[in-house]
């Protein structure tokens, strides 16, 4: 076997923490599409047209990552099965009580379902509560509030149509230092209560939920084999594992925790894909082309029934995400306000087969703010005194991740930058009167200046939807605060770099 592979292969195990139904299903195999649904966005798209978005792209399954009382009610009858996530600052008051669980289940389970029709499959406890950027922050609370959570839906009768589970970074498990799959086990500092917690998991038919990110192995080690990301791909060596052959690292990272299981008495466990996708801003390797490439492998593997070497038959899998967020934090990277299938208002971004010759189709009655935009007086100068720190304030309050070396906005010039911060400021202030002065710097603009691969956004007017009709079907997301300031600085030195000719 190549030692680089295997260099490859055990980087990507390494780096992957930095950024931060029963039994049955698994030899029936699993049909349908399953997405991730985001919230993190200062302009969200209403929930009707968004579960029309999914119901006319094939996807019959949805993970939230909160129970949000809209998206709940959108999804009520919508023949969508549904995962609802529990944020982690909730493992704790939850873990303390089973009266508290039971609230709990009781305000966002049961009532969705009793009063609005609402299919939900699993509940979500936390996310990502392991990662050892968390420290020991989560380790005390998770298992707690997942024994009160199932006990608590067992307590209001759900506990056969209902499973819980915990969504887990792909940091938990890690191979040898060979980078071999077959030597995969669990983390050594959290290894007995992970096996704790998947005991618990198959005594009460509940599935394992992991998270796997191949776009962090580019991310993090630019000499990675860039088409051992991708699937299907002839390009990059393989790894060799024994009788098994692995050409990408989908396959080798799942079946390091398939080893993992069996090397720990559980080798029949169920496992759902909880997040799987690739970004299209924010990193060079974040771009169109690599994530189009990728989500078309993923969704051919799916509607194929195609699993791993280790696993024939597919777990369920959703992909992340359905549609950008511009709040999510960003410190993982800029690239994490761009997992989005569609752009944040629905739009295309790219084509996709969705299967039975079905291509993406774009969100329906979507309105937007006015057609005009804030942009860089033509008589104003980047040697202006404000000039700075307007572009600071901008991009303080707004999302300015595609102006970063190497996104879609990276290659304009000084003042086209700023004509870009000024105008996602302006957009996302609902073009308020006021919010396009900068010291005299800015004008407002009837003509587009969007070019090449840089788009400047023009929001959309969250109260002027047209909502599509509800119809009954007969088939019956955080992590993150606002983090906008780390950007801004970043732009800013950049934009004042090439200004000074650096």
């Amino acid at each position: 076997m190549d030692s680089n592979n295997n260099h490859y292969l055990l980087c990507f195990f390494m780096i992957i923490f930095l950024v931060g139904h029963d039994h049955e299903g698994l030899t029936k195999g699993v049909e349908g599409l399953g997405c991730n649904w985001g919230l993190q966005a200062t302009h969200p798209l209403n929930p009707n047209i968004v579960v029309k978005l999914m119901k006319d792209n094939g996807f019959n399954k949805v993970k939230l990552f909160e129970a949000d009382p809209g998206a709940l009610k959108a999804l009520g009858r919508s023949g969508i099965q549904v995962m609802i996530g529990i944020p982690n600052e909730l493992l704790a008051p939850i873990a303390s009580s089973v009266s508290v669980a039971s609230a709990w289940v009781e305000q966002n389970v049961s009532k969705y379902i009793s009063n609005n029709g609402v299919d939900v499959r699993y509940v979500a406890v936390g996310n990502e509560p392991f990662l050892t950027t968390y420290g020991d922050k989560f380790l005390n609370t998770t298992f707690p509030a997942l024994q009160n959570i199932q006990a608590a839906l067992i307590k209001a009768g759900l506990g056969r149509q209902v499973k819980a589970t915990v969504p887990l970074n792909a940091d938990v498990y890690q191979s040898a230092d060979s980078g071999l799959p077959s030597t995969g086990d669990f983390r050594g500092d959290i290894h007995d209560l992970m096996i704790s917690i998947i005991k618990f998991l198959s005594d009460n038919g509940a599935p394992l939920t992991i998270n796997i990110y191949p776009f962090l192995s580019l991310y993090a080690d630019s000499n990675f084999p860039v088409d051992f990301a991708f699937f299907n791909a002839s390009g990059a060596a393989p790894v060799v594992d024994g009788s098994i052959t692995y050409t990408n690292v989908f396959d080798a990272n799942f079946d390091t925790l398939i080893s993992a299981l069996e090397k720990n008495g559980f080798a029949s466990l169920p496992v759902i894909i909880g997040e799987v996708g690739w970004p299209t801003d924010g990193d060079p390797n974040a771009n169109l082309v690599y994530a189009q490439r990728f989500n078309q492998g993923l969704i051919d593997r799916i509607n194929q029934g195609k699993g791993t070497p280790k696993r024939r038959t597919p777990p369920e899998i959703y992909i992340f995400g359905l549609i950008d967020e511009d709040k999510k934090s960003i410190l993982p990277g800029n690239f994490e306000r761009h997992w989005g299938m569609f752009n944040y208002d629905g739009t295309l971004k790219y084509s996709l087969n969705v299967g039975n010759g079905r291509s993406l189709v774009a969100a329906k009655g979507v309105k937007y703010l006015s057609r005009q935009w804030c942009v860089m007086s033509p008589q104003a100068s980047t040697t202006d005194p404000n000039f700075p720190g307007s572009v600071e304030y901008a991009c303080t309050y707004a999302d300015c991740t595609s102006l970063g070396n190497g996104s879609s906005c990276g290659k304009l010039d000084a003042m086209s930058n700023a004509s870009y911060a000024f105008n996602m400021y302006y957009q996302t202030m609902n073009q308020m009167k006021g919010s396009c002065t900068f010291s005299n710097l800015s004008v407002l603009t009837k003509i587009d200046p969007s070019r090449d691969t840089c788009r400047y956004e023009i929001m959309i007017d969250v109260g002027k939807h047209d909502l599509p009709p509800k119809t009954p079907s007969s088939l019956a997301a955080a992590r993150g605060k606002h983090s906008y300031s780390v950007m801004a600085l970043v732009f800013v030195l950049t934009l004042m770099m090439k200004i000074c000719g650096v």
